[in-house]
Protein backbone atom coordinates (compact mmCIF):
# COMPACT_ATOMS: atom_id res chain seq x y z
CA UNK A 1 0.00 0.00 0.00
CA UNK A 2 1.36 3.44 -0.95
CA UNK A 3 2.08 5.86 1.92
CA UNK A 4 -0.44 8.62 2.57
CA UNK A 5 2.24 11.25 1.87
CA UNK A 6 5.07 10.93 -0.64
CA UNK A 7 7.82 13.50 -1.12
CA UNK A 8 8.72 12.46 -4.66
CA UNK A 9 10.10 14.07 -7.84
CA UNK A 10 7.64 15.80 -10.16
CA UNK A 11 6.25 13.63 -12.98
CA UNK A 12 6.71 14.67 -16.60
CA UNK A 13 3.00 15.39 -16.82
CA UNK A 14 0.51 16.22 -14.09
CA UNK A 15 -2.59 14.11 -14.54
CA UNK A 16 -5.83 14.12 -12.62
CA UNK A 17 -6.92 16.62 -10.00
CA UNK A 18 -4.26 18.56 -8.11
CA UNK A 19 -4.43 19.34 -4.41
CA UNK A 20 -3.36 22.99 -4.27
CA UNK A 21 -1.76 25.07 -1.55
CA UNK A 22 -2.01 28.61 -2.91
CA UNK A 23 -0.11 31.32 -1.04
CA UNK A 24 -0.39 35.06 -1.43
CA UNK A 25 1.51 37.49 0.81
CA UNK A 26 2.22 34.68 3.25
CA UNK A 27 -1.44 33.66 3.59
CA UNK A 28 -2.98 30.39 2.48
CA UNK A 29 -6.03 30.67 0.20
CA UNK A 30 -9.05 28.73 1.44
CA UNK A 31 -12.66 28.42 0.33
CA UNK A 32 -15.15 30.94 1.73
CA UNK A 33 -17.96 28.44 1.08
CA UNK A 34 -18.23 25.91 3.90
CA UNK A 35 -20.00 23.48 1.54
CA UNK A 36 -16.83 23.28 -0.60
CA UNK A 37 -13.45 21.70 0.23
CA UNK A 38 -11.36 24.01 2.39
CA UNK A 39 -8.39 23.84 0.00
CA UNK A 40 -8.71 24.20 -3.79
CA UNK A 41 -8.64 21.06 -5.95
CA UNK A 42 -8.43 21.53 -9.74
CA UNK A 43 -6.84 20.01 -12.80
CA UNK A 44 -3.56 21.61 -13.88
CA UNK A 45 -5.03 23.72 -16.71
CA UNK A 46 -7.79 25.19 -14.56
CA UNK A 47 -5.40 25.71 -11.65
CA UNK A 48 -3.10 27.86 -13.78
CA UNK A 49 -6.06 29.91 -15.05
CA UNK A 50 -7.51 30.59 -11.62
CA UNK A 51 -4.30 31.02 -9.66
CA UNK A 52 -1.52 32.80 -11.59
CA UNK A 53 2.02 32.23 -10.40
CA UNK A 54 4.77 29.65 -10.31
CA UNK A 55 3.55 26.11 -9.67
CA UNK A 56 5.89 24.04 -7.47
CA UNK A 57 5.45 20.30 -7.11
CA UNK A 58 5.32 19.08 -3.50
CA UNK A 59 4.63 15.35 -3.84
CA UNK A 60 1.57 13.13 -3.47
CA UNK A 61 -1.05 12.94 -0.75
CA UNK A 62 -3.46 10.01 -0.65
CA UNK A 63 -2.60 9.25 -4.29
CA UNK A 64 -3.24 12.81 -5.54
CA UNK A 65 -0.54 15.15 -6.88
CA UNK A 66 0.07 18.13 -4.59
CA UNK A 67 1.39 21.50 -5.74
CA UNK A 68 1.90 24.95 -4.29
CA UNK A 69 1.38 28.21 -6.15
CA UNK A 70 2.62 31.58 -5.00
CA UNK A 71 0.57 34.51 -6.25
CA UNK A 72 1.87 38.06 -6.46
CA UNK A 73 0.30 40.69 -4.22
CA UNK A 74 -1.44 42.35 -7.18
CA UNK A 75 -2.98 39.10 -8.49
CA UNK A 76 -6.75 38.90 -8.12
CA UNK A 77 -7.97 36.15 -5.79
CA UNK A 78 -10.71 34.07 -7.48
CA UNK A 79 -14.24 34.57 -6.22
CA UNK A 80 -15.05 32.21 -3.40
CA UNK A 81 -11.56 32.19 -1.86
CA UNK A 82 -9.76 34.32 0.71
CA UNK A 83 -6.35 34.31 2.41
CA UNK A 84 -5.86 33.13 5.99
CA UNK A 85 -2.84 32.92 8.27
CA UNK A 86 -1.67 29.31 8.50
CA UNK A 87 -1.48 29.51 12.29
CA UNK A 88 -5.23 30.11 12.40
CA UNK A 89 -5.89 27.05 10.25
CA UNK A 90 -4.02 24.43 12.29
CA UNK A 91 -7.17 23.11 13.95
CA UNK A 92 -9.03 23.07 10.61
CA UNK A 93 -6.47 21.11 8.60
CA UNK A 94 -5.89 17.39 8.86
CA UNK A 95 -2.46 16.22 9.95
CA UNK A 96 -1.60 15.36 6.33
CA UNK A 97 -2.81 18.73 5.06
CA UNK A 98 -0.79 20.61 7.68
CA UNK A 99 2.33 18.63 6.75
CA UNK A 100 1.91 19.61 3.10
CA UNK A 101 1.02 23.22 3.97
CA UNK A 102 4.14 23.37 6.12
CA UNK A 103 6.20 21.98 3.26
CA UNK A 104 4.75 24.53 0.83
CA UNK A 105 5.40 27.52 3.10
CA UNK A 106 8.94 26.45 3.95
CA UNK A 107 9.95 25.66 0.38
CA UNK A 108 8.59 28.94 -0.94
CA UNK A 109 10.39 30.88 1.80
CA UNK A 110 13.60 28.99 1.14
CA UNK A 111 13.49 29.57 -2.63
CA UNK A 112 12.79 33.26 -2.06
CA UNK A 113 15.72 33.66 0.37
CA UNK A 114 18.24 31.55 -1.58
CA UNK A 115 18.12 33.10 -5.01
CA UNK A 116 21.87 33.77 -4.81
CA UNK A 117 24.80 31.60 -3.85
CA UNK A 118 25.99 32.20 -0.28
CA UNK A 119 29.55 31.29 -1.34
CA UNK A 120 30.19 33.35 -4.50
CA UNK A 121 27.05 35.49 -4.94
CA UNK A 122 25.97 34.15 -8.35
CA UNK A 123 22.28 33.60 -9.10
CA UNK A 124 21.19 30.06 -8.22
CA UNK A 125 19.05 27.59 -10.16
CA UNK A 126 16.67 24.87 -9.05
CA UNK A 127 18.29 21.43 -8.96
CA UNK A 128 17.04 19.13 -11.69
CA UNK A 129 16.27 16.25 -9.33
CA UNK A 130 16.78 17.14 -5.66
CA UNK A 131 15.01 19.74 -3.53
CA UNK A 132 17.96 22.12 -3.72
CA UNK A 133 19.26 25.32 -5.28
CA UNK A 134 22.52 25.01 -7.23
CA UNK A 135 25.05 27.67 -8.13
CA UNK A 136 25.97 27.34 -11.84
CA UNK A 137 29.22 29.22 -11.16
CA UNK A 138 30.82 27.31 -8.26
CA UNK A 139 28.42 24.32 -8.09
CA UNK A 140 27.66 24.93 -4.41
CA UNK A 141 24.35 23.27 -3.51
CA UNK A 142 21.99 24.76 -0.94
CA UNK A 143 19.32 22.57 0.62
CA UNK A 144 16.23 23.80 2.50
CA UNK A 145 16.97 25.11 5.95
CA UNK A 146 15.48 23.12 8.84
CA UNK A 147 16.07 24.44 12.35
CA UNK A 148 15.71 21.98 15.26
CA UNK A 149 13.90 23.23 18.35
CA UNK A 150 12.81 21.62 21.60
CA UNK A 151 9.47 22.09 23.33
CA UNK A 152 8.87 20.80 26.83
CA UNK A 153 5.97 20.26 29.20
CA UNK A 154 7.21 20.21 32.80
CA UNK A 155 4.98 18.49 35.36
CA UNK A 156 5.02 18.61 39.17
CA UNK A 157 2.57 16.15 40.67
CA UNK A 158 -0.88 17.17 39.46
CA UNK A 159 0.31 20.49 38.01
CA UNK A 160 2.07 21.56 34.83
CA UNK A 161 4.29 24.53 34.08
CA UNK A 162 2.89 26.85 31.41
CA UNK A 163 4.27 30.17 30.24
CA UNK A 164 3.10 33.30 28.44
CA UNK A 165 5.65 34.28 25.81
CA UNK A 166 6.37 37.82 24.65
CA UNK A 167 4.76 37.24 21.26
CA UNK A 168 1.74 35.23 22.44
CA UNK A 169 -1.88 36.35 22.04
CA UNK A 170 -3.31 37.89 25.22
CA UNK A 171 -4.05 35.31 27.89
CA UNK A 172 -2.55 32.34 26.06
CA UNK A 173 -0.06 30.07 27.83
CA UNK A 174 1.97 27.23 26.38
CA UNK A 175 4.95 24.92 26.96
CA UNK A 176 8.53 26.14 27.12
CA UNK A 177 10.40 26.00 23.83
CA UNK A 178 13.61 27.17 22.21
CA UNK A 179 16.18 26.66 19.47
CA UNK A 180 18.96 24.12 19.83
CA UNK A 181 22.55 25.38 19.84
CA UNK A 182 25.28 24.03 17.48
CA UNK A 183 26.78 20.85 18.90
CA UNK A 184 23.96 20.42 21.42
CA UNK A 185 21.79 17.33 21.79
CA UNK A 186 18.05 17.62 22.38
CA UNK A 187 18.19 16.50 26.01
CA UNK A 188 20.73 19.15 26.94
CA UNK A 189 18.69 21.75 25.06
CA UNK A 190 15.65 20.91 27.21
CA UNK A 191 17.63 21.34 30.43
CA UNK A 192 19.21 24.59 29.23
CA UNK A 193 16.04 26.22 27.88
CA UNK A 194 14.00 25.44 31.00
CA UNK A 195 16.76 26.88 33.18
CA UNK A 196 17.30 29.99 31.06
CA UNK A 197 13.60 30.81 30.84
CA UNK A 198 12.39 29.90 34.35
CA UNK A 199 15.42 29.05 36.56
CA UNK A 200 14.06 25.51 37.12
CA UNK A 201 15.85 22.18 37.00
CA UNK A 202 14.10 19.18 35.44
CA UNK A 203 14.65 15.42 35.32
CA UNK A 204 13.21 12.23 33.80
CA UNK A 205 12.91 13.51 30.25
CA UNK A 206 10.70 11.46 27.95
CA UNK A 207 10.40 11.97 24.20
CA UNK A 208 6.84 12.66 23.05
CA UNK A 209 6.99 13.33 19.30
CA UNK A 210 7.89 15.85 16.62
CA UNK A 211 6.26 18.32 14.27
CA UNK A 212 7.38 20.42 11.35
CA UNK A 213 6.58 24.03 12.28
CA UNK A 214 6.83 26.46 9.34
CA UNK A 215 7.28 29.63 11.41
CA UNK A 216 9.64 29.98 9.73
CA UNK A 217 11.38 26.59 9.30
CA UNK A 218 11.51 24.71 12.59
CA UNK A 219 11.41 21.04 13.49
CA UNK A 220 9.89 20.78 16.96
CA UNK A 221 11.14 17.93 19.18
CA UNK A 222 8.71 17.51 22.07
CA UNK A 223 9.48 16.17 25.54
CA UNK A 224 7.76 15.57 28.85
CA UNK A 225 9.88 16.36 31.90
CA UNK A 226 9.46 16.30 35.67
CA UNK A 227 10.22 19.20 38.00
CA UNK A 228 13.40 18.69 40.01
CA UNK A 229 14.30 21.92 41.83
CA UNK A 230 14.02 25.71 41.88
CA UNK A 231 11.44 28.49 42.04
CA UNK A 232 9.74 29.82 38.91
CA UNK A 233 11.47 33.00 37.79
CA UNK A 234 10.56 34.10 34.21
CA UNK A 235 13.43 35.66 32.28
CA UNK A 236 11.28 38.72 31.48
CA UNK A 237 12.42 38.78 27.86
CA UNK A 238 11.11 35.69 26.09
CA UNK A 239 8.87 34.61 28.96
CA UNK A 240 6.70 37.32 30.53
CA UNK A 241 4.77 35.13 32.95
CA UNK A 242 4.94 31.49 34.05
CA UNK A 243 3.34 29.36 36.71
CA UNK A 244 1.96 26.01 37.81
CA UNK A 245 -1.54 25.08 36.67
CA UNK A 246 -3.81 22.30 37.89
CA UNK A 247 -6.06 20.26 35.59
CA UNK A 248 -9.18 22.23 36.52
CA UNK A 249 -7.49 25.66 36.28
CA UNK A 250 -5.88 25.62 32.85
CA UNK A 251 -5.60 28.95 30.99
CA UNK A 252 -6.17 29.62 27.30
CA UNK A 253 -4.02 27.01 25.53
CA UNK A 254 -2.50 26.52 22.05
CA UNK A 255 -4.83 25.28 19.30
CA UNK A 256 -5.53 21.65 18.52
CA UNK A 257 -3.09 20.32 15.93
CA UNK A 258 -0.02 21.95 17.46
CA UNK A 259 2.65 19.84 19.17
CA UNK A 260 2.34 22.01 22.28
CA UNK A 261 -1.34 21.16 22.59
CA UNK A 262 -0.50 17.49 21.97
CA UNK A 263 1.89 17.57 24.94
CA UNK A 264 -0.76 19.09 27.20
CA UNK A 265 -3.49 16.71 26.03
CA UNK A 266 -1.18 13.75 26.57
CA UNK A 267 -0.62 14.85 30.18
CA UNK A 268 -4.35 15.38 30.71
CA UNK A 269 -4.98 11.84 29.48
CA UNK A 270 -2.42 10.43 31.87
CA UNK A 271 0.35 9.78 29.37
CA UNK A 272 2.72 12.54 30.51
CA UNK A 273 5.84 12.32 32.63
Amino acid sequence: MAPEIEFCPAPQQLEGELQLFVIQQGRLLISSDQSQPLLPVFRAGMARMLFPGELIYLGRMEGRHVCSIVMDAQDVVPEGYHGEDLRRLIHMLSRREFIMASRAVQLLSWRHNHGFCSRCGAATQAHGRDTAMVCPSCQYTQYPRITPCIITLVSRGDQILLAHGAGFPPGMFSCLAGFMEPGEDAEHAVQREVWEETQLRVRNLRYHGSQSWPFPHSLMLAFHAEYDAGEVCPDGVEIIEAGWFARDQLPLMPPQGSISRSLIDSWLQGGGA
